[in-house]
């Protein structure tokens, strides 16, 4: 399994490498060191930080037999890395389908979306879907029409506030959950059901209704 780098897990990871720029190059044992340590994250599940390692190794090393290893090794690593990682965005977009399903189904019955993910469960869901990762889902519903019109049998329309929920955000963060990024980091941002290619988040319409 692929995991995230995060600078806790980078610290003993690239330990080695700190100490192999702060020391004499002639050490022949540095880049074998470092391709015994990368090798042992990768048998840890720790695909990303080997990754990064076995980099390293290759520009810093590139005439060792280490990093000669190690280069065939990146090959694949990266293979893993890839396929893992699309088995993971497609398990994100199955688990968002499975919500905007339930939406629709809330909607249909309810006349709006709800206020929150959790009033999906047990009705309409089994539970509220997280991405692969364990990160939750975001989800704001909004108001997209606080003023709407209402036809009487004589005269003109007449309008009125609409406090329903009418639209809303369903996104993923990615594994930083951070807007922006690459590769897992990525984000998906479904508005009222439909995937929006946009790499800034739009505003949500203002006002939102007091309840």
């Amino acid at each position: 399994m692929v995991r995230t780098m995060s600078s806790r897990r980078l610290i003993p990871a690239l330990a080695l490498l700190l100490m192999a720029a702060g020391c004499s190059s002639e050490d022949p044992r540095l880049p074998t060191n470092l391709y015994e340590e990368a090798r042992k994250l990768n048998l840890e599940g720790r695909s990303l930080e080997a990754r990064a390692m076995m980099k390293q190794l290759t520009e810093r090393y590139p005439d060792t037999e280490a990093a000669k290893q190690a280069k065939r090794d990146l090959y694949l690593i990266e293979a893993f890395v890839n396929r893992d990682m699309a088995d993971r965005q497609r398990q994100v977009r199955a688990a968002m389908k499975r919500i905007t399903d339930a939406l629709i189904r809330y909607k249909g019955k309810k006349s709006e979306y709800p206020p929150s993910l959790n009033e999906l469960v047990p009705e309409y869901l089994d539970q509220v879907p997280e991405a692969p990762w364990g990160h939750p889902f975001l989800y704001r519903p909004y108001v997209a029409r606080p003023i709407e019109e209402v036809q009487v049998k004589r005269g003109p329309a007449k309008q009125r506030f609409n406090t329903k929920f009418d639209g809303y955000y369903l996104a993923c963060l990615g594994t930083d959950l951070q807007p922006g990024g690459e590769g897992l980091a990525a984000d998906i941002l479904i508005k009222d059901g439909a995937t929006l290619n946009e790499s800034a988040f739009p505003s949500i319409p203002q006002p939102q209704p007091v309840r």
